[in-house]
């Protein structure tokens, strides 16, 4: 009985998986480090468009908490009320915009697809006269200059894809928005205690900035949509409401959107005359020397400072590698990357800095 009493409940000996060579354990933690990179870029691969789909919905959470914290410097009401409120005004917009775009420009659009088809009809028909253009199957021109547009996701693939793939992104956005420090939170708890900190004042940093860039972003589209179908309505070029609509819409996709949006306003006013043509061309670059110029350089300022070809070359590579979505996101992201690679560094910095503070006291 006395043995039974001393004898561990438990065997307490040393099993098959208890490493204690210090060796083995960090050669073993080098080689976590690499499979866990390896599965991750694996990851981000097979699940990019769920991915990008969660960026999104990160966005629009920016957007309305944005929104939410401009509202109340006006309205010292409660932040839940506040966030119903602009969440209710976002997608009461959004319907109005839909509602007059399917009644009074249903007509202009169908004018606009004809228009733009015949002027690039005749365009193509002058390359081909003076020996710009082979002369040849046209679809064939077009199958290959959209083939290296990029694969398109499956969600994104039809109307329903695409339908529900912006249900997925609002409904993200609206969760988070409604209480953010959650999640933040959430993120926090899984890293090192000594970790928290800094990702507590990196994610203050990223939505401050965001915030910014999204109100400079709808800025923009304001002024540049409503200037353009004030300008062309002015110079007499038809479908003024119908362009200036798009191209307030396009100027959400920086130097990409420009491009198009001033295409469609050049073709119209060339097929009303030359005269309205000239006007569309004037009015594209002052619309955009007033965006260019004025808008982005002040949002820039008081966020990040994003070089034009940075921006470009990682819509071209977003473009292609995640589609539609990562054309529209690539602006967010690489904001997102720069800010938080500025305060890796800036901690670096002051950790160096507290390390030679430290060994001088030692010194001394």
């Amino acid at each position: 009985m006395a043995e039974d009493a001393v004898t561990p409940m438990h065997d307490t000996r040393p099993g098959p998986t208890d490493i204690h060579d210090s060796s083995i354990i960090r050669e073993v933690k080098r080689a976590a480090v690499w499979i866990g990179m390896v599965l991750l870029v694996i990851g981000c691969v097979v699940l990019a468009q769920p991915i990008m789909l969660i960026i999104g919905g990160l966005v629009f959470a920016v957007i309305l908490d944005g929104g939410t914290r401009l509202l109340g410097r006006v309205l010292p009401i409660g932040r839940g009320w506040r966030l119903a409120i602009v969440t209710i005004a976002g997608f009461a917009f959004i319907g109005w915009t839909f509602f007059y775009a399917g009644t009074t420009l249903a007509g202009q659009a169908e004018e606009l697809r004809a228009v733009v088809t015949s002027q690039s009809d005749r365009a193509m028909g002058y390359l081909r006269q003076t020996g710009l253009m082979p002369k040849g199957d046209m679809s064939q021109v077009g199958s290959q200059l959209l083939g290296g547009v990029g694969r398109l996701t499956t969600a994104l693939s039809t109307a329903l894809g695409a339908l529900s793939s912006i249900l997925m992104i609002l409904v993200i956005g609206i969760f988070i928005s409604i209480e953010p420090k959650l999640y933040d939170r959430g993120v926090a708890w899984m890293l090192p205690t000594d970790s928290r900190d800094g990702f507590y004042e990196l994610s203050n940093k990223v939505g401050f900035t965001l915030r910014r860039l999204m109100f400079g972003r709808i800025v923009g589209m304001v002024v540049e949509g409503v200037g353009t179908w004030l300008m062309l309505l002015w110079g007499g070029v038809p479908m003024a409401a119908l362009l200036g609509l798009l191209t307030g819409l396009l100027a959400f996709v920086p130097n990409i959107g420009a491009i198009v949006s001033g295409v469609l306003m050049v073709a119209v006013g060339f097929s009303a005359g030359s005269e309205a043509g000239l006007w569309a061309i004037a009015t594209y670059l002052i619309v955009q020397t007033i965006d260019g110029y004025v808008i982005v350089p002040y949002v820039a300022k008081r966020t990040v400072d994003l070089a034009p070809a940075l921006v470009l070359a990682a819509q071209l590579l977003f473009g292609v590698l995640f589609g539609l979505m990562g054309l529209l996101l690539a602006d967010p992201i690489v904001a997102t990357i720069k800010v938080s690679l500025e305060e890796w560094s800036k901690r670096s910095a002051r950790n160096a800095g507290v390390d030679e503070d430290a060994a001088s006291e030692v010194a001394d």
